[in-house]
């Protein structure tokens, strides 16, 4: 399992992937998330699924897009259906085996990025069918792999005018809310976002100590809130009424 997320908001794009791999009871990491295209031009890939199937689709993208657009594609819709074309070859070419071997044909993608003739970037999940969806103004994310648990924090709070610094926490809180409750899901962290803007990318990469005073911070402000939150209707009822009196069990002689 994997917890990767697209967050698109007027600032620009975030794009966040945990780092580990889970095979049985083995625990290793491996990069998520990819940069493609030639320099100045460059898109970001996020994948969830059988690493095999991601390295092989990616590996046709990049050697398509050297061979018919070294200069880098017009929009990220051309980018999008040149993913879904190799992914498509991908499955025609290894769907047999690998469901003859017991597992899924699973490769969901996250595309984010501005080709050079788009007026703002763009974030689509692609589905292992090659079909694919937009992110849009009323929920301005995508997820792939683990997302219940880090939905509920972006559907509260982010909105496509929130800031690329408060999308950037919640971001963080909704892997950190992922990664508390499921195993498959952990650090190292990569995060990059995009300034449409400059049209540049930047990368940073963490370690779970890397962001210990985050994590310690938030555990902290939860367990302070739920005590300061009102008592509900249902204290009177439900709880036994402070200091009042207990029932005694007497032995009997």
């Amino acid at each position: 399992m994997t917890y990767c997320l697209g967050i698109k908001v007027n600032e620009g794009l975030i794009c966040l992937a945990d780092g580990r791999i889970t095979s049985g009871n083995q625990v290793t990491t491996a990069q998520k998330v990819s940069l493609h295209g030639p320099e100045g031009a460059e898109f970001c890939i996020m994948t969830s699924g059988l690493r095999s199937l991601r390295d092989k689709t990616l590996a046709y993208l990049d050697r398509h897009w050297k061979q018919t657009c070294p200069e880098g594609y017009p929009s990220m819709l051309d980018a999008v259906s040149d993913y879904a074309k190799c992914l498509r070859q991908v499955a025609e070419e290894d769907r047999a085996a690998i469901e003859d071997s017991k597992l899924s044909f699973d490769l969901h993608g996250l595309l984010a990025g501005q080709g050079r003739e788009d007026d703002e970037p763009g974030l689509y999940l692609v589905y292992p069918e090659g079909n694919w969806i937009t992110v849009g103004e009323r929920t301005p994310y995508l997820s792939v792999g683990a997302t219940g648990y880090g939905k509920p924090i972006l559907d509260r709070a982010l909105r496509v005018e929130s800031s690329l610094a408060a999308a950037l926490k919640l971001a963080y809180l909704s892997f950190d809310s992922t990664r508390t409750s499921t195993a498959d899901v952990g650090y190292p962290l990569d995060i990059l976002t995009f300034s449409p803007a400059e049209r540049t990318w930047r990368k940073v990469h963490y370690l779970q100590d890397d962001l210990r005073e985050q994590r310690i911070w938030w555990n902290e402000k939860l367990t302070n809130l739920v005590e300061q939150m009102p008592d509900g209707p249902w204290l009177e009822r439900l709880a036994p009424p402070s200091g009042g009196a207990r029932l005694k069990v007497v032995p009997s002689d």
